[in-house]
């Protein structure tokens, strides 16, 4: 068993304060850890949306949780929502608190707990000021084990722990009380299990949204020429987009948009034949689950970003972009550059029948 100090890991605090495809990148990491120190607590500071999410799934023992909101409210909404945090996370007497989130707030809060055990990035993703200093006892670097994905930037804590690496993907199946209540809806809905396509529209910018009258066509012809119905599936402030969607196809649409917590939507995943959709996080809750994906992207590289864990295609426009987005347009910035826009549709739905094909047999998705 790998320890920096001599006192034994019974507690871990991983703080991940992103997005649900964080989470999902994030639970190998808190997987490894579980093996490498059986019976360890594995709490997770995250945002409060994700917690049912976390726990139920076994990805941490506890969600301490924050209101992102807060944090980007007036200065005393701000401060707040820091010395709850701090208080209560100082109450737990942490062995070790992994810092993914690397943000100066994540570094104040650590300097703040002192456990014996704190591991940070060297160099961390934003240079110090001058008067910023990085609290980590352990430096990890900014992507571990020589690979390039960000998933890797994750698993690089255990590299400087000198844990071993065991699970390398995200592998997060659903709950069965949760596919009990995807099954009654699916049938409510006329979906078979393996047998539709879920499709994600959204995206945290509009800069990795492709446009819902591309989504529109390329839903008909999936439901057309490949027969395969489709379920379109995304959070409640996405329900303006779905509802674009869903007027620009011809085709029958279940639109689940909205009506499903992530703990759900992670079972309707599992049952789907295939996922096509932005580079999201319902994207990496596909490819975790195990779901063949196809994944839209623009300037972000897949090669970075791309789903891991399940077979997959992505597909994204000819680099440099030609830009399309005009003002909206950020060009060195991928979420909000808007070269996802370029994709044509005959290239996804290409890529859908080539994935079909590719994963037709394979004795996991028949089961």
């Amino acid at each position: 068993m790998s320890q920096i100090s001599n006192a034994p890991v019974r507690s871990i605090l991983i703080l991940q304060t992103k997005f649900i495809g964080d989470i999902v990148l994030a639970s190998a990491l808190a997987r490894n850890l579980q093996l490498e120190y059986p019976g360890v607590r594995i709490v997770f500071l995250s945002e409060a949306g994700v917690a049912k999410f976390v726990t139920g799934h076994g990805i941490a023992s506890e969600v301490i949780a924050f209101k992102r909101s807060n944090m980007r409210g007036t200065t005393l909404q701000r401060a707040r929502e820091f010395i709850a945090t701090v208080r209560r996370l100082r109450r737990d007497h942490f062995d070790m608190i992994i810092d993914l989130a690397d943000s100066k707030t994540s570094r104040f809060i650590v300097g703040l707990l002192n456990a014996p055990i704190r591991v940070g990035f060297s160099p961390t993703e934003k240079p110090l000021r001058w008067y910023e200093r990085q609290p980590a006892n352990v430096k990890a670097k900014p992507l571990g084990y020589g690979e390039q994905h960000y998933l890797y930037r994750y698993l690089s804590p255990l590299e400087a722990l000198g844990v071993e690496l065991r699970v390398r993907t995200p592998s997060i199946q659903p709950m069965p009380q949760e596919t009990a209540k995807v099954l009654a809806l699916m049938e409510t809905s006329g979906l078979r299990r393996n047998g539709f396509v879920a499709v994600h529209a959204g995206a945290s910018f509009p800069g990795r949204r492709w446009q819902p009258e591309r989504f529109a066509a390329a839903i008909d012809r999936i439901s057309s020429e490949i027969g395969l119905p489709v379920a379109l599936v995304g959070g409640p402030d996405e329900r303006e987009i779905a509802a674009e969607v869903v007027a620009g196809a011809s085709s029958l649409i279940a639109n689940l948009v909205g009506a499903l917590p992530l703990e759900t939507l992670q079972a309707l995943l599992k049952e789907a034949r295939l996922f096509v959709g932005n580079e999201s996080g319902p994207m990496h809750m596909a490819a975790a689950a195990g779901t063949p994906v196809v994944g839209l992207f623009g300037l972000t590289n897949p090669i970075r970003w791309g789903p891991v864990g399940a077979p997959s295609i992505t597909v994204r426009p000819s680099m440099p972009c030609d830009c399309v987005g005009g003002d909206l347009c950020r060009k060195t910035n991928p979420s909000r550059a808007c070269c996802v826009w370029r994709l044509e549709v005959d290239a996804v739905v290409d890529a859908v029948r080539e994935l079909l094909s590719r994963t037709e047999a394979t004795p996991e998705r028949a089961a």
